[in-house]
C-alpha cells in the first residue's frame, strides 16, 4: 500500500477531503472504509456522494444514509452508479456473494464500510483503503492509501 494521506481532521476538513478525492474520482475506483463506529465513514460517503452528484451537475439525493440495514443502496448518476455498501451486520464470506459485489465493480465507483471480511477476496488488485480514527468529539484522523502509487496532490 502507498500512503497518499495522513492528517488530523474535523468535519469540514473532512468535507474537503472527501470533495477533492470524490473529483479526481474515476468510473471502476474502489474505495473502503474502516474505523470504529462513529468516526465518520458514513460522514466522509455522503460529502463524497454529493461531490460526485455536483461534478456530473444533476441533483443531489435527499439523503444519504448509512446501509446498514439494506447493506447496499446505490446512487444512478449519468452513466454509471456509485454504489455504497455497508457490511458490518455480515457473518461470513458466503454472505458477500449473494450481494453481487463483484459484477458491479468496474463500470461504477463503489464504496464499502467495514471491508475486513471482503478485502482479501476483492478480485482486484487497485483500490483505496481510507481508515478514519476518532481523536475527540471533533477530531479524527484520516489516512487514505491505494494499491498504486497514485498522484493526488498535496492539495488536500
Amino acid at each position: 500500500m502507498f500512503n497518499l494521506l495522513k492528517t488530523k481532521t474535523n468535519l469540514k476538513q473532512l468535507e474537503i477531503i472527501a470533495k477533492k478525492l470524490a473529483n479526481k474520482s474515476l468510473i471502476g475506483d474502489i474505495y473502503l472504509l474502516s474505523g470504529e463506529l462513529g468516526a465518520g465513514k458514513t460522514t466522509f460517503i455522503r460529502f463524497f456522494i454529493y461531490s460526485i452528484f455536483a461534478r456530473n451537475l444533476i441533483k443531489k439525493p435527499n439523503s444519504i444514509k448509512s446501509p446498514s440495514f439494506p447493506i447496499m443502496i446505490n446512487y444512478p448518476v449519468k452513466n454509471f452508479e456509485v454504489f455504497h455498501y455497508d457490511l458490518y451486520r455480515l457473518s461470513n464470506e458466503n454472505e458477500i456473494q449473494e450481494l453481487n459485489i463483484f459484477e458491479n465493480l468496474k463500470e461504477n465507483i463503489t464504496l464499502i464500510e467495514w471491508p475486513q471480511m471482503i478485502i482479501n477476496n476483492l478480485q482486484t488488485d487497485s483500490y483505496f483503503l481510507i481508515n478514519l480514527e476518532i481523536i475527540n468529539p471533533r477530531e479524527r484522523r484520516i489516512k487514505i492509501a491505494h494499491t498504486h502509487n497514485k498522484h493526488l496532490d498535496n492539495e488536500f
